[in-house]
């Protein structure tokens, strides 16, 4: 629901209650047994909810040095100790349970745990998570049961710096971007999971000149979406220049400070990003839905879907994060709710959310989908924002598994890292390259040239220090030999890059033992659309050259896709016209695209071309080459199980899983 309507009802039901009147309107969960959410005159107060947790449920890999573990709530909560509740963190014996101290957010709906200072996780350890008899702060009603999720620890620590990944009003540079209606939240989303207590009026501010006034506004970080929000107060003066800084105070959960745009990196630094408004307010409007994934009355949905609407939101603003969750998003089967690991919205454009079960769905079972509607329900970012008039809703029934139904393959321990260079290194040779993930080669002696990286107390003998940067760890035998660095070169970072590495040809495998699938381009991607499912290469051999391939993954986010190939791939190419990139359209995303090489692999991305997914080759890869004038893209990873990986001036950006 949207929580900061809590406290106005949370307020409303006191005064009620000291005038001695009914207060069956007053519930925090707003929601009609038979009718649904949005019907506040009813008689009956719901349970509260968790509708978000980071890690999320199942997740794996996470980080040992993720010292953060928190749950968002419907509505705001009574303080733990007060009312009784417990939130206990808990491991498998030899594995002992971890210790910390708990805390809320600002606006009481974000509960923390964070771990004893000098404390970590263990490595490859499951972990289960229990709240009980957590209890509203307006009701007094708890939890109508205890929750529980899991996740499941990795080897490696996360050294990654936080990154802003969209901001509305837009980043524009060098701006400041125009035409902002008077009537906006401000928005910022984060490449990673963030620590719900640095995400503060302190940390968030929006300002503009000594001639108007700064605003004040409620600053709240929503778990599910990554996303932090300012609400002002008051409408934001027309015709006036603001400036959003988000600061380094802003960390993740392993207590990364932010990467931000004020100073290169390896240094943490400020967000600061300018807007001007308009002359007034966008008029309000009705938000309604205007597509779904899976179809209406769809038969044929596959077991692993995720299901996903799109919203039409007339205020031409994004949707509000804090409102679209596992209680106002809700997907129930024959006999029982589905419990969601994740309910989000989408970065592009923030007005598609998705709905990712815990567990596969049933299949031949017909499953109800309900979008909540009404003063409860999802809303935009208008202040005052906009909502559905009802509730919207849907049905699909689960068919048997295709070859479309594809699960992602497995990376374990390869998937921090942005590039692996097998047993024969990686070598940069651009001064722009940045890796926002890990590198790592299992060389006997290092061969990892032209990079340094983010690992607390390195120094570097690179003069001038303008070689490629790692927002991560390099993990290898012995240190890179311009750096100095604690944490690089042991006996335990080279063991993480010989898992990663194993990993890596696991996952490799797995693709190869996919039954094979069309190749629609003989051989050539271009200009193709291609939907989920595997491609092989009938020659042996993919590229992409005389235009971009898109893949549609047709409103499913959980959608994958995988290309197989015995020998080469090749993208783009010398004196190619223009760049030659690979689009994800309709819920694709880069963490579900998998090449496997069986050969080399040379991207060039000339002009400034994307390249998307996680490329596995047997005999090294070559991303970009010398002499491009503008920086290639991989959003991805670049991993070679025998040879070494060559990178020019390329932007990595690991997704996350």
């Amino acid at each position: 629901m949207n929580k900061f309507k809590s406290y106005s009802r949370y307020l409303m039901c006191f005064m009620v209650l000291l005038l001695s009147a009914v207060v069956a309107g007053c519930n925090g969960g707003g929601q009609d047994p038979i009718l649904g959410s949005g019907n506040m005159g009813n008689n009956v107060a719901l349970a509260p909810t968790v509708t978000a947790v980071a890690p999320p449920n199942n997740a794996t890999g996470v980080p040992i040095n993720d010292a953060i573990i928190d749950a968002a709530f419907s509505e705001p909560m009574a303080p733990f100790i007060a009312s009784g509740a417990t939130f206990a963190v808990t491991c498998t014996a030899p594995c002992a349970n971890p210790t910390g101290t708990l805390a809320f957010d600002a606006t009481n709906t974000i509960a923390t745990f964070t771990l004893t200072l000098g404390t970590s996780l263990a490595p490859d350890t499951l972990y289960t998570v229990t709240i009980t008899g957590a209890q509203s702060l307006a009701t007094g009603l708890a939890l109508a049961s205890p929750y529980v999720w899991h996740f499941t620890t990795g080897a490696t620590q996360d050294m990654t710096r936080p990154r802003v990944t969209a901001t509305d009003p837009v980043t524009t540079i060098p701006g400041p971007t125009g035409g902002v209606p008077t009537n906006t939240a401000i928005t910022a989303s984060f490449t990673k999971d963030m620590d719900p207590l640095t995400i503060t009026a302190a940390s968030f501010t929006v300002t503009c000149p000594a001639q108007c006034v700064s605003l004040a506004g409620v600053v709240s970080y929503a778990v599910g979406s990554k996303t932090a929000i300012f609400r002002p107060n008051a409408a934001l003066a027309p015709n006036t220049t603001y400036t959003a800084t988000i600061t380094t105070a802003a960390t993740d959960l392993a207590g990364n400070a932010l990467e931000g745009n004020q100073a290169p990196p390896p240094a943490a630094s400020n967000y600061v990003w300018t807007f001007t408004t308009g002359s007034g307010a966008t008029p309000p409007g009705n938000i309604s839905v205007i597509s779904n994934y899976p179809a209406a009355g769809s038969d044929t949905a596959c077991p692993n879907t995720a299901i996903s609407v799109t919203f039409n939101v007339p205020s031409g603003l994004r949707m509000d994060p804090s409102t679209v969750d596992s209680e106002t998003f809700t997907v129930a089967g024959p006999s029982a709710p589905v419990i969601a690991a994740s309910v989000v919205l989408d970065v592009a454009t923030g007005t598609t959310g998705t709905f990712t079960p815990s567990g596969p769905l049933t299949t031949g079972d017909t499953y109800t989908v309900t979008i909540t509607g009404g003063s409860s329900g999802v809303r935009d970012l208008a202040v005052p924002s906009n909502d559905m008039t009802s509730n919207f809703t849907f049905a699909f029934t689960v068919g048997p598994a295709t070859g479309n139904c594809l699960d992602p393959i497995g990376l374990g321990t390869a998937s921090t890292f942005g590039s692996m260079g097998g047993n024969a290194g990686i070598t940069n040779q651009g001064t722009l390259t940045v890796v926002n993930g890990d590198i790592g080669t299992t060389a006997a002696s290092t061969l990892v040239t032209g990079f340094h990286d983010t690992g607390v107390g390195c120094t570097y003998t690179e003069t001038p220090l303008n070689v490629g940067f790692v927002n991560g760890l390099i993990y290898t035998a012995a240190p890179p030999p311009t750096v100095s660095c604690p944490t690089e070169g042991t006996a335990q970072t080279f063991a993480i890059a010989q898992a990663g590495l194993a990993d890596a040809l696991t996952a490799y495998n797995a693709m190869v033992a996919l039954p094979s699938g069309p190749d629609p381009g003989a051989g050539n991607l271009a200009n193709l659309v291609l939907t989920p499912g595997v491609y092989t290469a009938a020659s042996g051999s993919f590229m992409i050259q005389g235009g971009n391939l898109t893949l549609d993954a047709q409103g499913n986010p959980n959608a994958v896709w995988v290309f197989q190939m015995a020998t080469t791939l090749t993208v783009g190419g010398p004196g190619a016209a223009f760049p030659q990139s690979v689009i994800l359209v309709n819920g694709a995303q880069a963490k579900n695209v998998f090449w496997q090489v069986g050969s080399a692999a040379t991207i060039n991305a000339a002009g400034g071309g994307t390249m998307v997914g996680t490329i596995i080759s047997q005999s090294g890869t070559t991303f970009s080459t010398a002499g491009n004038t503008t920086i290639a893209t991989l959003n991805g990873r670049v991993l070679s199980l025998g040879a070494s990986v060559t990178i020019v001036d390329t932007v990595i950006n690991v997704p996350p899983m």
